[in-house]
């Protein structure tokens, strides 16, 4: 006690006037108070200007203050080792990201901003906090430290460790060996019985093996549960796995937590009962719409209407490229079955960008389109015969529904659109692109999108055969079997123009592109004063196309090497060879469908502009990574079949957002900016997610069209 009092004595605080008196003081404490300093060392005396300490500092003090110095600097180094650099590098994600954290009430909307994805296995602040908050209280310390030094396949049984993780040898003979015990117990309880029959003892031991073979399933259960990520805010948290990250696969436990189930039907093999039920339920709840069930939706599925017994007959034009057709055709299936009506073989109608005269039955396989869903939906190759004025189909307003709102209710076809039909008989749903909602249909209806999409549609046999020998080439292009990498880099003119972003060229360049933009888009362009905000704007919230100079710095800080073959699928990119350059330096092993193949090859799918993009569609579909550097039907519809051939097949969304602010930091050296694309693109490669409300059925079908494995 004396001790501390002289040591409180020898500490003095001085008059400011009397600074220049006083001699030159040794360094203060760390922590004067019991606080905390970080400042280095040459800037104490600022930090301590109103500590003025005496002429007769014991060395004992002195010796306590070096020591804590010491101790603040371990705690320094403790906390770089878990991951400062880390938090920093997800800090800086979260923060490009802040703009684009809000989505839209569109699908369509909810998937421009790319959110990012950020690993569970990085240190997370607010688990941190509640640590901290757990050690202050002392009833639970010596729980805690005694029981996080426990096994882990005993805290994984306590619920401790993270249920998801995958399955090591450690945890099959715990489970193995609770079994046994289970089995041992079985098997020995007759005899236990009968000796403790007259004992009260004897419902205990029955108690405790029932406790016991609960305890066992529970933990069968945590051990076997799908990898599944959750989203929080704009944060995806997907499990960890013991595995070594892969270029070219995702994890193991993700590729054999969930399997395709969009064939399996409610209710029998035709899978038309839950439907009916629905039905029948909007029937019984509506006031203004009656309508009469049709007997082939409740019967067998041999039972096909006539068409007096149909509720009438509706006509689409498939508007759009080739990706944006498949998606109407597959509403168009599902807004037939939602009104118990017959589909008209849908017209592929010619777009003013692809120009292309394409038909149906010159792209796919129309026998097994209409075979494989003929316990669905009926659909007929033509227009009936008995009705006569074909031409008044396609002109007459009076034979078209075009009220039709943008992602549109299975209530709204029942109430607003079935009455007319049912009055005219056969009528046009046009326009029909995005005409019809996912979270807002029953599940049964989503999951017959994913029929149509993934088994009914399938391409001509010709184009199949061609796309396999494609990607047969591209995995011996080394003369033995390697990965190949399939880019999808859309930077033609039309898309540049498009997007109204600003991109690196010259003068001349950026004329002549204001120009094309004032010609094709007048409205959007006005007098062109507002572009260079808004391409700005633009270009900060991820919404424009990357460029092939920064895909390849994209790929090389990922840890793709030099030798890496990459399929390109592409039109003709703007800038020419100059553009494509630094992309091709980077990565020499680039090659199109066109260089893959004969010329005599290629000519035979000329004539139709949608066969050559089916070509290229096949072989990123079957490609060990694919790599998409915009949005579009294209890269959704590649992405969500990857995710339902089981998520094995890496599908890198890159997060253009972070990636530009990266671009446009000249202080960024290439460590930290390796690190956050590492960081950023660990879980954005087409892992298992929920589907809503974060994408739609396209690109992630695993909610409504996939099950556990």
């Amino acid at each position: 006690m004396e001790s501390s009092d002289r040591a409180k004595k020898q500490v003095s605080f001085s008059d400011p006037k009397d600074e220049g008196k006083k001699e030159k003081n040794p360094k203060p404490p760390a922590s004067a108070k019991g606080g905390s300093s970080q400042c280095p060392d040459h800037d104490w005396r600022n930090r301590w200007e109103p500590v003025r300490l005496s002429r007769n500092v014991s060395s004992n003090t002195i010796q306590r203050w070096t020591t804590a110095r010491e101790r603040e600097r371990e705690r320094e180094r403790e906390r770089e080792s878990w991951g400062v650099s880390r938090e920093m590098a997800e800090l800086r994600h979260s923060a490009s990201m802040g703009n684009r954290a809000s989505a839209g009430s569109s699908p369509v909307k909810r998937d421009d901003p790319s959110a990012p994805f950020v690993s569970a296995s990085g240190a997370d602040g607010g688990g941190r906090d509640r640590d901290r908050d757990r050690d202050k209280d002392p009833h639970r310390a010596p729980f805690a430290s005694s029981v996080l030094h426990l096994p882990p396949p005993i805290r994984s049984l306590l619920a401790l460790e993270d249920p998801r993780v995958s399955t090591s040898t450690a945890y099959r003979i715990l489970v193995a060996f609770l079994a046994f015990l289970v089995l041992a117990g079985l098997l020995s309880l007759p005899s236990l019985w009968s000796r403790l029959v007259s004992s009260s003892s004897a419902t205990s031991l029955l108690l405790c093996l029932i406790c016991l073979v609960v305890l066992d399933l529970g933990s069968l259960s945590r051990l076997n549960a799908p990898y599944l990520c959750r989203k929080e805010g704009i944060v995806l948290h997907c499990p960890r796995v013991k595995e070594p990250p892969s270029l070219w696969e995702n994890p193991y436990s993700a590729t054999i937590s969930w399997k395709p189930c969009a064939e399996r039907r409610e209710g029998g093999i035709s899978g038309k009962s839950s439907l009916s039920s629905f039905l029948f339920h909007v029937k019984s709840s509506s006031s203004v719409l009656m309508f009469d069930i049709p007997h082939y939706l409740c019967g067998s599925s041999a039972d096909l209407p006539s068409e007096n017994e149909t509720n009438g007959y509706i006509f689409i034009h498939a508007e759009g490229g080739l990706n944006q057709q498949r998606i109407a055709i597959c509403n168009a299936v599902a807004v037939a079955k939602i009104m118990g009506a017959t589909l008209i073989l849908p017209v592929l109608k010619q777009d003013q960008i692809w120009k292309d005269q394409t038909k149906f039955e010159d792209i796919f396989d129309v026998d097994h389109f209409i075979e494989y869903l003929k316990d669905d939906v009926r659909i007929v190759r033509d227009i009936p015969e008995w009705f006569v004025d074909k031409a008044e189909l396609f002109t007459s307003i009076r034979r078209t529904v075009k009220n039709i709102p943008k992602y549109a209710s299975a209530d709204f076809y029942i109430d607003n659109v079935l009455p007319r039909i049912k009055e005219k008989k056969i009528m046009a749903l046009k326009p029909f692109v995005d005409r019809l909602g996912y979270d807002n249909v029953p599940p049964e209806i989503n999951r017959l999108r994913c029929r149509v999409n993934y088994h009914a549609l399938k391409f001509l046999p010709e184009i199949e055969e061609m796309a396999e020998k494609l990607a047969a080439r591209m995995r011996n292009r080394t003369g033995n079997v390697n990965p190949y990498m399939a880019l999808h880099l859309r930077f033609e003119k039309g898309m540049v123009g498009l997007s109204f972003c600003d991109f690196v060229g010259t003068r001349e360049e950026k004329a002549m592109m204001a120009a094309y933009r004032q010609k094709e888009w007048p409205r959007r362009y006005k007098n062109g004063s507002h572009l260079w905000q808004l391409a700005l704007q633009k270009r900060k919230e991820g919404r424009c196309p990357l460029e092939p100079g920064e895909v390849a710095v994209i790929l090389r800080a990922m840890g793709y090497p030099k030798e890496t073959q990459i399929y390109v699928a592409s039109g003709q990119v703007y800038g020419g060879k100059n553009r494509m350059s630094p992309l091709r330096n980077m990565f020499p092993n680039l090659v199109t469908k066109e260089e893959l193949a004969s010329k005599e090859e290629i000519d035979h799918f000329r004539k139709h502009v949608t066969s050559l993009a089916a070509l290229d569609f096949l072989v990123c579909l079957k490609s060990d990574v694919f790599v998409m550097t915009h949005g579009g039907n294209f890269a959704k519809l590649i992405i969500g079949a990857r995710r339902y051939m089981g998520h094995r097949l890496k599908s890198i969304k890159p997060d253009k957002g972070l990636m530009s602010k990266s671009f446009g930091d000249p202080y960024m050296g290439w460590a930290s900016f390796v690190e956050d694309v590492v960081i950023t693109h660990h879980t954005r490669t087409g892992l298992p997610e929920e589907t809503f409300p974060n994408y739609d059925i396209w690109e992630n079908p695993l909610t409504p069209c996939m099950c556990r494995a």
